[in-house]
């Protein structure tokens, strides 16, 4: 085992907190819609606003969700739950609790496994369990008042609960990055981080190695990847520095400002008992037969690691390249429409890790927004592949195809004057003629020298005006040459 990463000889100890909205159009324990960004106090309904009388009733497609998260992470899926009621009083919480598992989640254990430093990381899950979400406050535009939106209130909540395995600000992004592409994939969350579909909470403590864990603080509502990093490095440093000041830290919730990059103490940390859970008495357990857990297997997607390994073995990709090829679900169903349509596998994958990547990536947009159909990325691969295209007039079709300037990839060969020669006698006239005006390269050659040969490829492209197929200049000319 590697020794631990030691920053000024203490050891960071990271746990993640994950709450993932959850893909249902309607709230976890009402009809209410989930919409994003409607009008303040539109979607909340008589069981959201806790008025007397009502009573929730459990949505079944929160609760399959979970499922087939946990059958993803190698979970166990408890074949009975019980919901509890989580005591605390928030303005934005009309109902003086929040709806929650504590004893017996929906899903205990599992892993999740990612990529860091060119090796594998796994981190092991306690538990993921089902809640409801709190409205939110809202303190700016109110002339110094709060305005209440309970919009959210009651919108289903899957918590991913870590064990504390994490050991840098580096690894818990790659957990959360690797944990996030999951969800998505899966269907169980659209990921939005800045809509709040996403957010984790951070518990980091620091200690001497060997040392019992120390006291943790708990950063809430990071909402990008980026003020995750920035976050856990800030409060790892901040306890350090206490530490070495011969202070204590006590346990609190603290929230990260991006603006100064620090995190301050919101309040001090409640523990479990500070909650008073008991079990909610309107909601009877939770009962998940293996028949309703075999159901939820059969509908799942492939996940994206078996399809990894489909497409090294299948397609011969690189593991590296099969793990790009299934960063999402988009892009795998991209990639396997463009190999399909062109019979080419690693061709495929190559110019989508680079022609079509660099452009998502230079103007900040996803694979489905690619302005070029499969199928047309697929025709110029083929004109690639069948010697009709060198790769430098392929990437002047592939720029005219994406900025709109035509839509058909043989009718742009042609206007372009990109076309390879297919006349043999008329490239073996091109190539005499380059041996017989090149007499010191093809000494040089003669002596062994390689760079010689290039240079008489790179003429007999230049005659041809880059229509000539390198490869069949090249074979011509090495039997010129004898």
């Amino acid at each position: 085992m590697a020794a631990p990463l030691l920053i000024r000889g203490h050891e960071v100890v990271i746990g993640l907190e994950t709450h993932a909205q959850l893909s249902t159009r309607s709230k976890i324990f009402s009809g209410a819609s989930t919409a994003f960004g409607a009008a303040p106090n539109t979607q909340a309904c008589a069981v959201d606003l806790a008025l007397p009388g009502t009573l929730p009733v459990l949505n079944r497609g929160a609760v399959e969700l979970a499922i087939r998260l946990g059958l993803a992470v190698g979970a166990k899926i408890a074949p009975l739950s019980i919901f509890a009621r989580k005591n605390y009083f928030y303005p934005d919480l009309p109902k003086g609790y929040q709806i929650s598992q504590y004893e017996i989640p929906v899903v205990q254990g599992g892993h999740v496994e990612f990529m860091l430093d060119g090796a594998v990381r796994t981190v092991r899950l306690t538990r993921a369990h089902l809640e409801d979400d709190a409205g939110k406050s809202l303190h700016e535009d109110y002339h110094g008042q709060t305005g209440i939106d309970l919009n959210r209130a009651g919108t289903p909540l899957l918590e991913i609960v870590t064990e504390p395995d994490m050991r840098s600000a580096a690894e818990a992004v790659e957990y959360a990055k690797a944990l996030h592409a999951l969800v998505v994939w899966l269907g169980v969350c659209d990921g939005n981080m800045q809509e709040g579909s996403f957010r984790c909470d951070a518990n980091v403590s620091v200690r001497k190695p060997g040392a019992p864990l120390g006291t943790r603080r708990e950063i809430k509502n990071l909402n990008s990847f980026r003020f995750m990093q920035q976050a856990i490095d800030f409060e790892v440093q901040w306890q350090i520095d206490r530490l070495e000041d011969g202070l204590a830290i006590e346990q609190a919730t603290v929230l990260f400002n991006p603006d100064s990059g620090e995190t301050r103490a919101m309040r001090s940390k409640e523990d479990a008992h500070d909650y008073r859970y008991f079990p909610d008495p309107d909601l009877p357990p939770l009962v998940i037969g293996p028949e309703w857990v075999n159901a939820v297997r059969a509908a799942m997607p492939e996940l994206p690691a078996a399809m990894a390994a489909r497409l090294q073995r299948d397609d011969g990709l690189a593991a590296a390249d099969a793990a790009l090829m299934t960063q999402s679900q988009p892009f795998a169903r991209c990639y396997e429409a463009v190999r399909d349509g062109c019979g080419q596998p690693k061709l495929a994958a190559n110019w989508l890790m680079g022609e079509v990547s660099k452009r998502l990536n230079s103007a900040g947009a996803s694979i489905a927004e690619m302005p070029i159909s499969a199928a047309t990325l697929a025709a110029l691969i083929r004109r690639v592949a069948d010697g009709t295209l060198s790769n430098s007039g392929a990437r002047q079709v592939f720029d005219a195809l994406w900025t709109g300037a035509g839509s058909e990839v043989d009718a742009l060969v042609d206007s372009l004057g990109l076309r390879q020669m297919d006349d043999s006698a008329a490239l073996e006239a091109i190539v005499d003629a380059v041996i017989a005006a090149n007499a010191k390269s093809v000494d040089e050659f003669r002596a062994g020298k390689d760079k010689a040969f290039n240079a008489l490829v790179g003429q007999v492209m230049k005659a041809s005006k880059g229509k000539a197929n390198p490869a069949q200049a090249g074979d011509l000319l090495r039997r010129r040459l004898g």
